[in-house]
């Protein structure tokens, strides 16, 4: 049954995706709120009610799969020559394309005056492309992240921590 608490802490983690404070601020005991919190995750109502507001909120947002990895095709494929004119000028931003103009975080104009001269020097930032990459392929699965143990291996460590616990005694571990 979904107590009010309950709702309380799917809410509240719906504000910062981190179950321990969502816990606390639904009030369960800050001394237990690092288990509970995980422990609620896994309720299949909470964990319901977490799908349904989640739901609501891409669905009035407009944020979808689709609109993020596109975003981040944006960042991944980004091409810095789009940035210059045939000349090799820099064009202005107005001209960008919707692509290129994505994937720019900052650009920093500093003048200097030499004489009669100004000088104008442009520092643009791109967003991170290794970055948006991997993210692009986690999504797709390109990336397996996992951790493989040779049953040999773990069978040497099983006795080893084994050897431990007798040697110590099981009460002082």
């Amino acid at each position: 049954m979904l107590t009010p608490k309950k709702e309380k802490f799917a809410l509240e983690y719906l504000k910062d995706l981190n179950a321990t404070q969502a816990a606390i601020r639904a009030g369960y005991s800050k001394k237990t709120a690092h288990s509970q919190g995980p422990r609620l995750l896994e309720d299949v109502e909470v964990k319901g009610l977490i799908d349904k507001h989640r739901t609501h909120f891409a669905t009035e947002t407009g944020v979808t799969v689709e609109r993020v990895l596109a975003e981040y095709a944006k960042l991944g494929f980004s091409d810095i020559r789009k940035i210059f004119d045939d000349a090799g000028g820099l064009k202005p931003v107005t001209e960008l394309d919707d692509d290129i103009a994505a994937a720019v975080t900052s650009v920093d104009v500093s003048t200097t005056k030499i004489g009669d001269e100004t000088i104008r020097t442009h520092k643009i930032r791109l967003s991170d492309k290794k970055l948006a990459l991997d993210s692009i392929a986690r999504h797709l699965g390109m990336f397996k992240d996992s951790v493989e143990l040779k049953s040999d291996a773990l069978t040497s460590l099983l006795e080893k921590v084994d050897g431990l616990t007798s040697k110590v005694g099981a009460n002082q571990l």
